[in-house]
């Protein structure tokens, strides 16, 4: 499709910088200790504590920011997706009224041609008095025929018949041409939306690209007064910091969810999920980039959808949402307390069962998971998250 293979190519050459595009509200640039400061609170134990909580707090700050900005990134990035197969089908809709136009318009000439040979047959056979007309229509039984009807009225009969023929599929050509163009144009505004849709994204993409270049500014002046109001190694501290960022996230929600089952659900077929998640590990450490489905750029339904496909299973088309549609389809979603290594894990801020997904991983095992995160990171094995996570999982080998 034309509008989507523009986009992808656009993304492939896009690169992790931030543009000036602002698509979301803006966050102030929050303010942290000047070296006088941290000076002056070295002088005394009680402000040190103080200097230390403020700048966990401003780091704390920077990244809920971030990961907010995530979250509506991914949703633009689904509602592309969706668009972009939108526009598929109405392309395929194009290209079959485009074969029955043609089809149809054949046939009303080849009808215009069948009238303008019996008319002129007629014509001909009336001025010279010839009889083969009645062989022509009926030859082995022209006698009873002469009987029943005029030479005159047999002509007139199917001279008719055919003209009316005619007269239909004229019209039928018209209707189909009439189809064709409306489909035109409603292919040509899909691809508009589906454009838009990609600027939007494609926006919010960058804004999480700035806000977290933003927050690592801000984390490397923030590490290096830290370790010298703590006398400690700036690699020492950064690591202490990050330490209580992933604390943090695991904490917005303590347990994984439970659910009732909905139906029974085989085991996986486990030498189909070794093949999906060895092809998903070969991509760790490769970029994120909207739209991304190989070979060396992913975003989170793009891995997925290869991974699987890597192992022969079709598990829906690019789109976390279509992914989730297609495992509920097949009644292949279990409890998320009986996830196991391979199933397909989602994250939704809505609480239908038909709510968008915005966020698409695999289940590893052990708590751990693979994803394409979000344009500021690479393919990567982490912890799962259980915040906004859906109950159920999808089993795809089931």
């Amino acid at each position: 499709m034309k509008v989507r293979n523009r986009v992808v190519a656009a993304l492939a050459g896009i690169g992790m910088l931030a543009t000036s595009v602002v698509l979301l509200p803006a966050y102030a640039v929050p303010s942290y200790p000047t070296a006088a400061e941290v000076a002056a609170a070295k002088a005394s134990v009680q402000k040190k504590a103080e200097m230390v909580e403020r700048i966990e707090g401003l780091l704390e700050t920077l990244q809920q920011e971030a990961d907010a900005l995530e979250i509506i990134a991914l949703q633009k990035n689904e509602q592309y997706n969706q668009a972009v197969e939108e526009v598929s089908q109405m392309a395929a809709k194009v290209v079959g009224l485009e074969a029955q136009v043609e089809s149809s318009a054949q046939e009303a000439e080849d009808a215009k041609v069948q009238l303008a040979q019996i008319v002129g047959k007629m014509y001909r056979d009336q001025a010279s008095g010839n009889t083969s007309l009645e062989l022509f229509f009926n030859p082995d039984n022209a006698e009873d025929l002469l009987y029943q009807l005029t030479m005159q009225d047999m002509m007139a009969q199917r001279t008719g018949a055919i003209y009316d023929a005619a007269l239909e599929k004229q019209t039928q050509a018209e209707a189909l041409a009439a189809e064709l163009d409306s489909a035109r144009t409603e292919l040509q505004l899909r691809e508009d939306q589906a454009k838009e849709l990609y600027d939007q994204a494609q926006a919010a993409a960058d804004a999480v690209i700035a806000k977290v270049q933003q927050s690592e500014r801000e984390r490397a002046t923030m590490m290096s007064q830290l370790a010298s109001l703590k006398d400690t190694a700036a690699d020492l501290e950064r690591q202490r910091i990050e330490g209580l960022e992933a604390e943090r996230r695991q904490n917005l929600v303590k347990t994984a969810p439970t659910s009732p089952e909905l139906y029974s659900v085989g085991n996986p077929d486990y030498a189909k999920v070794e093949t999906a998640i060895a092809f998903a590990s070969e991509q760790l450490g490769e970029r994120y980039v909207l739209g991304g489905a190989g070979p060396n750029v992913w975003d989170c339904s793009g891995i997925t959808m290869k991974s699987y496909a890597a192992a022969g299973v079709y598990i829906g088309w690019h789109s976390a949402t279509a992914q989730y549609n297609i495992m509920a389809s097949k009644q292949k979603l279990v409890p998320f307390q009986d996830i196991q290594r391979g199933d397909l894990i989602w994250w939704s801020k809505e609480t239908a069962f038909s709510g968008d997904k915005y966020h698409v991983a695999i289940y590893m095992g052990d708590g751990m998971m693979l994803e394409a995160p979000n344009p500021a990171r690479t393919v990567r094995i982490v912890p799962v998250r259980y915040g906004e996570i859906w109950p159920y999982a999808g089993r795809p080998t089931a």
